[in-house]
C-alpha cells in the first residue's frame, strides 16, 4: 500500500536477517533459509549489507577470499551467485525484485528487495523512535526499545565475516546495539526502575569493560538505592579498566557524575515520574508478546506449508503407483 510501512505491509514478504546468523525468512512458509557454507553466507550478508547498490566483481571477490582469490576466481564467484539464487525463495511479485532478487550487471551485481525489509533496518527504526519518546514519554522509549533488542538472535553477522563488508557492518551494528542498551536502561531510570536495573548494569559493565556510559547509569541506579559507597566504587573499577586498557582517565561525563555522588546533588533524585500512558503500557504488553506471537505465526505458515508439501507428494505417490489406465485421485 502506498505510503506505508514495511511492518505495516504485513509479514508476508521474506525479511533477510543480519541481527545475528545470516539467513532470509520466508514470509509465506515460515522456513528460514540459511545458506549452508561460509562463502554462502558471506556472499548473502554483503549483498543485503549494500541492498540496492552495485557490488562489483571485485568487492565480492575480495569479501569472498580476501587478497588472495584463487585462480578464476570470477567464474566461481559466478557459480556461488547461482547456488545463492536457487537457494533464496520466490520473489514478491508487488516490487522491484518481481523479476529475480540478483540482477547481473555489466561490472557486478545487485541485491534488489522491492517491498522486503532486513531486520537490520527494523531495528534501526524502532531505536530511532525510542530515542526520540525518552524525553516525553520514557514508558513509550522502553517498550519500542525493547522491541528493537528482541530482534537480536545473536552476534551481528554470525560466521559471517569474511571480508571487509560484512566486518564494517557486524562493527556499526554492534556498536548501534550498545548505543541502543545505553538509551533503554536511561530510559529505565527516568521510569524509576533504578532498583531493577542493577544486576543488568552490573553485568554490562563486565561485559564492556570500556564502556564509560554503563558505569554511569550503574551508579546512578546504584546510588537512588541508597548505595552511595558501592557506586563510589564502579567508579574506582571504571577508573582501573581504562588505565590498565588504555592508560586514560575516565572522560568529564564520568568525573562529573563522580563529585555528584561525592557531594549529593540534586540533580541525582530520581525525576518526577510521568504518568504512564496508555499508549505505552499497550506497547510494552506487544513488546512482551512480540518475540512469540512472530514465532508463532512463522511456524503455522510453516505447517501449512508442510501440510501442501504432503498433499502434493501424496498426489505424485498415487500417480506413481496407480495401476495403468485408471485415474489417479485429485
Amino acid at each position: 500500500m502506498a505510503g506505508s510501512t514495511p511492518e505495516e505491509r504485513g509479514g508476508q514478504h521474506p525479511e533477510f536477517r543480519l541481527l545475528g546468523p545470516v539467513s532470509v525468512l520466508d514470509g509465506r512458509t515460515g522456513a528460514e533459509i540459511v545458506p549452508p557454507g561460509a562463502k554462502q553466507r558471506a556472499l548473502l550478508a554483503a549483498f543485503t549489507v549494500r541492498a540496492g547498490r552495485l557490488l562489483s566483481v571485485d568487492e565480492l571477490t575480495e569479501e569472498l577470499w580476501g587478497s588472495a582469490p584463487p585462480a578464476g576466481a570470477g567464474n566461481a564467484l559466478q557459480a556461488h551467485v547461482g547456488r545463492l539464487r536457487r537457494l533464496l525463495p520466490p520473489p514478491p511479485a508487488d516490487g522491484a525484485a518481481g523479476g529475480g532478487w540478483i540482477s547481473t550487471l555489466p561490472t557486478g551485481y545487485k541485491l534488489s528487495l522491492g517491498p522486503c525489509d532486513t531486520d537490520a533496518r527494523r531495528f534501526q527504526r524502532l531505536s530511532e523512535q525510542g530515542r526520540a519518546a525518552v524525553a516525553a514519554d520514557p514508558w513509550q522509549a522502553v517498550a519500542v526499545l525493547e522491541r528493537a533488542l528482541a530482534l537480536w538472535r545473536g552476534p551481528a553477522l554470525q560466521d559471517s565475516r569474511c571480508g571487509p563488508i560484512g566486518a564494517r557492518e557486524a562493527d556499526r551494528l554492534e556498536e548501534s546495539r550498545l548505543t541502543a542498551l545505553e538509551t533503554l536502561y536511561g530510559a529505565r531510570l527516568r521510569c524509576a526502575q533504578h532498583g531493577e536495573v542493577i544486576g543488568e548494569l552490573e553485568r554490562l559493565t563486565t561485559g564492556h569493560p570500556l564502556r564509560e556510559r554503563f558505569y554511569d547509569l550503574l551508579m546512578v541506579a546504584l546510588y537512588r538505592s541508597g548505595r552511595q559507597a558501592e557506586a563510589l566504587g564502579v567508579y574506582e573499577r571504571a577508573r582501573r579498566s581504562l588505565l590498565t586498557a588504555l592508560g586514560v582517565e575516565p572522560g568529564p561525563a564520568l568525573r562529573a557524575r563522580l563529585e555528584a555522588v561525592l557531594n549529593h546533588l540534586p540533580a541525582l533524585a530520581c525525576p518526577d515520574l510521568p504518568p504512564r500512558s496508555a499508549a505505552a503500557t499497550a506497547s510494552t504488553a506487544d513488546a512482551a508478546r512480540a518475540p512469540a506471537a512472530e514465532e508463532l505465526a512463522r511456524l503455522r505458515r510453516r505447517l501449512d506449508a508442510l501440510d501442501r508439501e504432503q498433499a502434493s507428494l501424496a498426489r505424485r505417490f498415487d500417480a506413481l503407483t496407480a495401476p495403468a489406465g485408471l485415474p489417479t485421485p485429485t
